[in-house]
């Protein structure tokens, strides 16, 4: 007699199977009803297979049924929910109402900490890894005015425009999600591991990926739907005329989303993509303000934010990296020289100086060269 299991860790099982797509595994769901269905009569359903290879075919079949070798799918469930992570697929009630809408959408998300609010508007800041001091100051801007008004950010979690952005939405008292390329459990890039777990407090880190699955070079293009998708606008701080964040706004205007893109200088590489999109009809950006308006969100002045930013920030810092950041500066400051002012010893003040970058505070401009971000 088959014991009976969670009904979810069948869902959950089969979500995993990544040599079937998300499109051929809702057929088949739907076709028999849910995953433990599926389970239960996998040995009995090669008639099915015969007569109609539109919903599973003999060869699926043979690939379910490879992955019930040893494999405790209870086990790996309870253990997945147990460490802290959320599973949700496609027919929950918790999976985007954002992504619902759209075609090609993930079989299931995997997630820690929480999903973007349907209720509230989300924007997407996204941009170059390798960003220019320009690129970077308004990206800050941007995300720290839109934060403040309640808006979701959704990016990457990469280095660059993607975490810089993230990083002030979260200084500035609001959520951001990030969407990785990466089982959630896997934090890419290492540097932005600070980033990662503050997300997953203030917001969560989102995946189609099951756990365990390394960055990939080809789930980053598919990273970035999910990406443009759970945003009401996409918009772009700098980008090289071929770059990966190109492919974002493809989506994004593929789903009807608007895209704003930020003029930069005329000579710069790093802002040659995005004055093509705007060449293209993308939205220019002239000021957090004016973005505010179109996304028809009502202006506040955000002093109240403010406070609240440096509050949160004294309560994620350690008291020893309070001090140590209390020494770096909005210009460069070599290490001997915040050493000598702190006055305690080296191998403290360069702990707390990479903890502070790893939780994106600080920045090492140049060799034991730091500054406040």
């Amino acid at each position: 007699m088959m014991m009976e299991f969670d009904e979810m860790a069948y869902e959950f099982w089969f979500a995993g199977i990544t040599e079937i797509s998300a499109s051929k595994k809702k057929k088949i769901r739907e076709a028999l009803g849910s995953g433990k269905e599926l389970f239960q009569h996998l040995y009995y359903i090669e008639e099915t297979a015969r007569k109609n290879k539109d919903i599973i075919s003999c060869e699926e079949i043979q690939i379910l049924k490879s992955k019930l070798k040893n494999t405790d799918i209870i086990r790996e469930y309870e253990e997945f929910i147990r460490e802290g992570y959320c599973f949700v697929p496609f027919f929950s009630e918790k999976y985007p109402e954002r992504l619902k809408v759209h075609k090609g959408m993930p079989y299931a998300l995997y997630v820690k900490g929480t999903l973007p609010d349907d209720q509230k508007p989300s924007a997407a800041i996204i941009g170059a890894r390798n960003c220019t001091c320009y690129g970077e100051k308004k990206a800050l801007e941007y995300a720290e005015v839109l934060a403040c008004h309640d808006v979701q950010i959704i990016s990457g979690m990469a280095r660059g425009i993607d975490g810089l952005s993230q990083r002030a939405a979260l200084q500035a008292g609001g959520r951001s999600f990030g969407v990785l390329g990466s089982g959630v459990d896997v934090c890419y890039p290492g540097e932005n591991k600070g980033l990662y777990k503050d997300l997953q407090v203030h917001g969560g880190v989102i995946s189609e990926y099951k756990n365990g699955s390394q960055p990939l070079r080809e789930h980053f293009p598919a990273r970035n739907r999910i990406i443009s998708a759970l945003s009401d606008v996409v918009i772009v701080m700098e980008a090289k005329a071929r770059s990966g964040t190109l492919i974002t706004c493809d989506f994004a205007l593929e789903q009807g989303k608007d895209v704003y893109a930020l003029p930069g200088p005329a000579d710069s590489s790093l802002s040659l993509g995005c004055h093509e999109l705007i060449r293209q009809g993308a939205g220019i950006l002239i000021s957090p303000e004016r973005l505010i308006e179109d996304m028809n969100i009502k202006y506040m002045k955000n002093e109240q934010n403010n406070n609240k930013v440096h509050t949160n920030n004294k309560k994620v810092l350690e008291s020893s990296e309070v001090l140590v950041y209390a020494f770096v500066g909005l210009s460069p400051k070599n290490l001997n020289q915040i050493i000598e002012e702190t006055g305690e010893n080296a191998e403290m003040v360069m702990r707390n100086l990479f903890s502070l970058e790893m939780k994106g505070y600080i920045k090492e401009l140049a060799k034991n060269n730091y500054v406040r971000i």
